[in-house]
């Protein structure tokens, strides 16, 4: 387990000290008010190889789905460079359910990766648990064409306009 003075910045990219902001979650002083508190714990629990937090923060629908040996091997060979949330929906206090988008940075074999994900948030027995997640391999979906208008040509070549065509 890497040792980190509780007085730095939390490793979740909050600003706020490691005691202030997830350490109390980590060690299981406090339970994550949303979903997306609980994925800046969890994040926080990689950059310090709390293995046990990870897969007590898994919903039991999928944790049997996940290998302890794999997580701990992944948490203490990279050095953890930044959490970004790109999205997110529910996954509020009063919500069962929660998505986020993330980025996590990490450097392992001296080479730095861009680690994307969809993850998936419910609440079991009244706590946020994470659920699944889908790696997403570039981030997220960005448009590289000029989007059609509905009065735009249909881009099949019929002739009509794309709202009377393939926007119909």
């Amino acid at each position: 387990m890497t040792q980190v003075a509780v007085s730095t910045s939390c490793p979740c990219g909050s600003q706020v000290s490691l005691a202030d902001c997830c350490l109390p979650y980590v060690k299981g002083k406090r339970k994550a008010e949303t979903a997306e508190r609980l994925l800046r714990a969890r994040y926080t629990a990689f950059t310090q190889g709390e293995i046990d937090f990870i897969l007590d923060t898994h919903h039991s629908k999928t944790r049997g789905e996940i290998k302890r040996d794999e997580v701990a091997d992944w948490a203490k060979s990279s050095e953890w460079l930044g959490l970004e949330i790109q999205q997110k929906s529910g996954g509020e206090p009063t919500d069962a359910q929660g998505q986020i988008i993330f980025l996590a940075r990490y450097r392992a074999d001296g080479k730095e990766h861009d680690h994307w994900e969809h993850s998936l948030f419910e609440k079991e027995e009244g706590e946020w648990k994470f659920l699944d997640a889908q790696g997403l391999q570039q981030g997220p979906i960005r448009r590289t064409e000029p989007k059609i208008g509905r009065n735009d040509p249909c881009s099949c070549g019929s002739g009509k306009k794309y709202k009377k065509c393939h926007g119909a």
